[in-house]
């Protein structure tokens, strides 16, 4: 069994435990920076909204076959970004197929779309004026996209809700996966805004998607806990005790999900950012990265610490929370404060009269003994019935036990 199969073990069993639901204020605080982070990045900096959001200007430049490669339009971006074109400052350029270029900006002039025109036929000296083709995207399709997710994102936290409530029959479980969810969203959307990523359909796309990978991990570490705090095992078990327990359970878990889950998207930003500089693949691939490792922090260090925080506030929880405090106290002054006292009524076992520390001189409480059943000699309660006797009987040489004796005819009835 390797190192990581033992502490897992050791974690389910309670022989080692990691508390994350004990100083609950100072990882509350904790959460609080790392989200007022986030909002003062989105403030400061802003969110870079790609040409869907904002509209702007599309440029499509046939550059012949085999000519339209992601070095290619790395090259015409860095050439159109430098050249100093108002509204050009920052150009997207993609790949369609292996014919033809994008280029995107925000909304040119007729002047500013002839000096980018004239820097594509620089880099690309065949390319002709029927080659390029001009078109103007309006904001409309971005808002409209924004609008379906925001309502989209409404009626799955609805869903969340009811589900969750329906499930754990707790409406306080419900309220603590929506505080991680809005921690992940806005955690997510600050890196974001400080990573300076376009913000694209497919940034939408991936943020609705790490909605439901946050919550899977929420539901899982709930579940747990609902089954540990349904009849506390120990007398000394606080509430806050039995859902530590459950998260120190899920823990190994969660980390191997989140592992597993976390590899290829990782290898996809890389990709797609670093050597591609494909904008679609890494906006999606970043929001998904970084919703998924928030969703890890917040189902383990955020969510159980608010559902400790909101049961404990119940009557029944405190009670117990307070039978808990006590009997640790009294275990902590008197390690034998759970062994039970003795009683006149109590029976204690004496030694045997033969046992070699019992001298004649002992004298203790007697315990009354059963009588031991006298040895049986018939067959009876050894699965056989003893049958009536209507011969004699006698012992048999060849059986070694009494066996009915069988007379000759001549002898029978006399």
């Amino acid at each position: 069994m390797g190192k990581m199969s033992r502490l897992g073990n050791d974690l389910y069993q309670g022989r080692k435990s990691i508390n994350f639901v004990g100083k609950p204020w100072l990882w509350y605080a904790v959460s609080v920076v790392l989200v007022a982070l986030a909002l003062s990045a989105i403030a400061f900096k802003g969110l870079n909204f790609g040409v869907e959001f904002t509209g702007g200007s599309s440029i499509t430049d046939n550059v012949g076959s085999g000519n339209a490669t992601q070095a290619n339009a790395d090259k015409l971006a860095s050439t159109i970004g430098g050249a100093s074109i108002a509204n050009a400052a920052n150009p997207t350029v993609t790949t369609a197929g292996d014919k033809a270029l994008i280029v995107q900006t925000q909304n040119l002039t007729t002047a500013q779309n002839d000096a980018v025109d004239k820097l594509i036929t620089q880099q690309f000296p065949q390319v002709q004026a029927s080659d390029i083709s001009k078109s103007d995207i309006g904001p409309s399709w971005g808002k409209e996209v924004a609008d379906r997710a925001g309502l989209g994102v409404a009626i799955f936290l609805v869903l969340v809700v009811i589900f969750i409530w329906a499930y754990f029959r707790e409406w306080k479980m419900s309220a603590a996966a929506i505080v991680a969810l809005v921690h992940d969203c806005g955690l997510t959307i600050g890196v974001y805004a400080l990573s300076g990523f376009e913000v694209t359909p497919a940034a939408v796309t991936g943020l609705l998607a790490i909605l439901g990978f946050s919550l899977y991990d929420t539901v899982v570490v709930f579940d747990k806990i609902k089954e540990n705090t349904t009849k506390l095992r120990k007398k000394t078990q606080s509430y806050g005790d039995a859902a530590n327990l459950a998260v120190n359970q899920t823990l190994v878990r969660s980390i191997n999900t989140s592992i597993v889950a976390l590899i290829p998207i990782g290898a996809i930003l890389w990709v797609s950012a670093v050597q591609l500089g494909a904008s679609t693949l890494k906006d999606l691939a970043l929001a998904q990265f970084v919703g998924m490792g928030a969703g890890v922090y917040s189902s383990i260090m955020l969510a159980p610490r608010v559902i400790v925080h909101l049961k404990g506030r119940e009557s029944e929880v405190k009670a117990q929370n307070k039978r808990a405090a006590k009997a640790k106290a009294k275990a902590s002054v008197d390690p034998y404060a759970s062994v039970p006292a003795f009683a006149e009524d109590m029976p204690v076992q004496s030694p045997e009269p033969d046992a070699p520390d019992a001298g004649e001189d002992y004298q203790g409480y007697e315990t009354p003994k059963t009588p031991r059943p006298e040895p049986r000699t018939s067959p009876m309660g050894k699965g056989r019935t003893l049958p009536e006797q209507h011969r004699p009987v006698g012992e048999s040489s060849s059986s070694g036990r009494n066996q009915p004796q069988r007379n000759t005819r001549s002898q029978r009835g006399k």
